[in-house]
């Protein structure tokens, strides 16, 4: 049992490292095209490849269980990227990654009373120190930022927070009775790009002409930022609960401030860095 919980941290913590590594690439992708447009096609990619694995595997079928609950964390996740896209149009970068890392507190507060998870003294203490590292990561104690935007803009990119705070919870009964990850994932990449093709609708023309650096983003964020990450997360969450789940997923920060740090030039300032710290050691207490 100890040894499960150990390999589930540490494929959650994997997960976020690779989930962290998504950002220096969509900084790419962006130069060349719309984040709607991006976001369609890392999830039109992501969903053909475990399509042919589903293929490859010989488990492709129309008649899977747990439909309702597919449909619904697919949409979750497609209508959460889009109303991060539309909420950074009116407010700031610093308060849309405070909002939406605020996941892990929702997650708290959601999964006892969904999955009826004992929120003991550790998880309220890791959850609390995982809060203050999120803020001094994401404001360096510049809370000017916060007066920033608008009302609107805020509420829609604290909606996505909550919308992916759902989606941690409910992947956890996706996993009963040994459902096949692989079926289960193909049919929610499907299901994410529903509310995603509305907007992509618009810029189906420029799919052709995009450089070889736009596809190689698409690619990368595709397998190395969703299929491979979202794989093994669902694999650790199979032992450890949701809200351990959320608070150790937050090394996507520290992995994302690093490689900003290292790759792009950008400064890490002693808050932030101490920001990294509280986190490292919120997961060391939830573990």
């Amino acid at each position: 049992m100890a040894d499960n919980k150990k390999k589930a941290l540490l494929l959650t913590a994997l997960a976020g490292f690779l989930w962290g590594t998504s950002f220096p690439a969509i900084k790419i992708g962006l130069h060349y095209m719309d984040a709607y447009t991006f976001a369609f096609l890392r999830f039109l990619v992501a969903a053909s490849i475990m399509f042919f694995v589903l293929l490859l595997t010989g488990n492709f079928t129309l008649k899977f269980s747990k439909k309702r609950l597919l449909l619904f964390l697919g949409i979750s996740n497609g209508v959460a990227y889009l109303l991060q896209y539309i909420g950074m149009v009116f407010t700031t970068a610093s308060k849309s990654s405070l909002f939406v890392n605020l996941s892990a507190v929702w997650v708290a507060l959601i999964s006892p009373i969904v999955l009826k998870e004992h929120l003991g003294g550790k998880k309220i203490v890791g959850v609390t120190v995982s809060l203050i590292g999120v803020v001094l990561m994401t404001t360096n104690l510049d809370f000017s930022s916060l007066n920033q935007g608008t009302i609107m803009g805020d509420l829609l990119v604290i909606g996505a927070g909550v919308l992916w705070a759902l989606f941690i919870v409910y992947n956890k009964p996706l996993l009963k009775d040994n459902q096949n990850l692989v079926q289960s994932m193909t049919w929610l990449l499907i299901f994410t790009l529903l509310p995603l093709i509305p907007t992509a609708a618009f810029s189906v023309s420029t799919f052709a002409s995009l450089p070889l650096d736009a596809w190689t983003a698409i690619f990368y964020t595709a397998i190395f930022c969703w299929v491979i990450p979202y794989y093994l997360w669902l694999k650790g969450l199979r032992h450890i609960s949701a809200t351990t789940s959320s608070v150790v997923l937050l090394t996507e920060i520290i992995v994302a401030v690093a490689i900003a740090t290292l790759a792009l030039g950008e400064v890490l300032t002693v808050i932030s860095g101490v920001g990294a710290l509280f986190i490292i050691i919120a997961i060391l207490i939830v573990s």
